[in-house]
Formats: C-alpha cells, sequence, structure tokens
C-alpha cells in the first residue's frame, strides 16, 4: 500500500515537473521567436533655402536642366533650385540687380565685364559646346558647306530669310559679331528679329522657313519635330563657351557657392555623358580647370 501511494506521489511529481518544463520551453521559444527589434530614431527632416540659378534659354532647351538639377539637389538636399531661363544679357542683368544667386551663361567677354565691376565674385569655365546655321532643306541661299562668312554674304546677298533671336542673349551676341565680322548690317525685310528664345526661334525658322544660328545641343534635343537641317557648321568662331558666376552680395551665397564648386567639379561627369544615349554624341564638353 505504501509503495502504491509513493508510485502516484511520483507520478504526480513527474507530471506537474514535465508541465512547468513545457511551460518554460514554450516561453523560451517565444523569446527566441520574438526578438525585440528598436525603432530606428527618426531622420530629422533637411530645412531647404531656395537658390535662384540665372541661365540662358538653350541650356533649358537642350534638357540639360533636366538632368542637372536634380542631380545637383540630391547632392545638396539643402537647396531648392529655382531656374529662371532667360537670355544671357537678361540673366547678367539680375546679377547686377541680385535678383539671382548664380549665373550659368554663354557670352565671356560679358560675364569677365560683370566680374570686373563687382557684380560676380569670379567666373569659371564649365562647358562648350558649338553654334550652328540651319535652314530649309531646299537652301535657297545655297550655304551648305560654305563658311560662316561666306554663308551669311549668301543670305544677305539672295534676302534670305533669317530669323534672329534679337534678344541680347549670348546666342544673339555671338550672332552679331559674325555679322560684323562678315562687314554686314542685317537690315530689311529678310532680316526678323524675334525677340524670343532659341526653341522658340527655331520653331519660327521652321514654319516661315528661314535661317537662322542656334546652338547645336537645342537643336538636336527639337530636331525631331523641325524641318530645318544643319547647313553651316565646324568653323572655329562658332565655339560657343559656358561659365558659371556666383553673385557678389548674393541672397543665397552659400548655395551660389556650393552649386558653382560643384557644376566644375562633380557635375562634368554628368554634363559629359548627356545626350549620348538619345544622340550617340554629348551635347556640351565640360572643360572646368
Amino acid at each position: 500500500m505504501i509503495d502504491r501511494l509513493k508510485g502516484k506521489a511520483i507520478w504526480r511529481f513527474s507530471v506537474v515537473f514535465l508541465a512547468f518544463a513545457l511551460v518554460f520551453s514554450l516561453a523560451g521559444c517565444a523569446a527566441e521567436e520574438e526578438p525585440v527589434v528598436e525603432e530606428p530614431a527618426a531622420e530629422e527632416p533637411v530645412e531647404q533655402s531656395n537658390l535662384v540659378l540665372a541661365s540662358t534659354t538653350s541650356t533649358q532647351d537642350s534638357g540639360l536642366f533636366d538632368v542637372l538639377i536634380p542631380a545637383f539637389e540630391d547632392a545638396y538636399p539643402e537647396y531648392k533650385v529655382e531656374v529662371i531661363a532667360v537670355g544671357t544679357g537678361a540673366a547678367l542683368e539680375m546679377g547686377e540687380n541680385k535678383d539671382a544667386d548664380v549665373l550659368l551663361v554663354h557670352a565671356k567677354a560679358r560675364e569677365e565685364e560683370l566680374v570686373a565691376n563687382g557684380f560676380g565674385e569670379y567666373r569659371e569655365d564649365v562647358m562648350y559646346n558649338d553654334f550652328i546655321i540651319v535652314g530649309p532643306a531646299d537652301d535657297p541661299a545655297g550655304i551648305k558647306g560654305m563658311s560662316v562668312t561666306e554663308a551669311l554674304v549668301a543670305i544677305a546677298d539672295s534676302e534670305s530669310t533669317f530669323i534672329s533671336r534679337g534678344d541680347d542673349s549670348g546666342t544673339h551676341t555671338a550672332e552679331k559679331n559674325l555679322w560684323s565680322g562678315a562687314g554686314i548690317e542685317p537690315a530689311g525685310d529678310w532680316y526678323l528679329s524675334a525677340g524670343q528664345g532659341m526653341g522658340d526661334v527655331l520653331v519660327m525658322a521652321s514654319e516661315t522657313p528661314g535661317y537662322t544660328m542656334t546652338d547645336r545641343a537645342t537643336y538636336l534635343n527639337m530636331m525631331d519635330d523641325l524641318a530645318v537641317e544643319i547647313l553651316v557648321e565646324g568653323d572655329n568662331v562658332l565655339f560657343n563657351q559656358y561659365g558659371v558666376i556666383p553673385v557678389t552680395g548674393a541672397a543665397n551665397p552659400e548655395g551660389a557657392e556650393a552649386f558653382a564648386q560643384w557644376v566644375t567639379g562633380d557635375a562634368q561627369d554628368v554634363i559629359k555623358t548627356y545626350g549620348e544615349d538619345k544622340f550617340g554624341q554629348p551635347l556640351f564638353f565640360p572643360n572646368a580647370q
């Protein structure tokens, strides 16, 4: 009888022990399966300041800013860039009036004068491409393959329609210099001053039809929708240099300096490949020192 009681007690103890062991085992498994995960600390939002970039319509119309500006804002999230695309003359005036923080333009002699007059901190080369003269495929003035001087003389002599930017832009400045170099003062019904940006002038030349001078990048970016083709190119006088200038007394001097240093530094890799995938050639050639 005593042995039977001992046996029952031992059995009960064993059941209770196993039950406790099972509970602790399950608790241990639960602890292993559900580790405590610490929530990452929330990142503080970046406080942005506005950076006003005055540049040319040709740079805008070429599509370069669609790539360049997002790349800068990724590298410097503290700045939000506002691009104001105008002719180089208007952009330089914005610099004089401190209506922009930084300039990206293409009339080197005028840019250097701006800096010399104290309106810009400094000027640095950024990139270059070239100008071209485009016109209708039937080429009424017969300029295809000529030098620039020969082409302008032929256009003026035949009084074939030529559409000028007429907006004091870098392209317009270069065009006026070329007419002067050819010894011609363009005037008459055949010479139309549009007062418009590069993209609009190309559309006008296509629809009129007529000749015009354009930067190559804007033409290539728009050529599928145009009825004009390249007729004069490769002349040394068609070289087209772009430069960057942080404005003296800018509202955002830190942003202006950051953009100037970036566009002459890391951005050179962005610039040198722009256009290769679509056109099989870059639209700009970086040449910052």
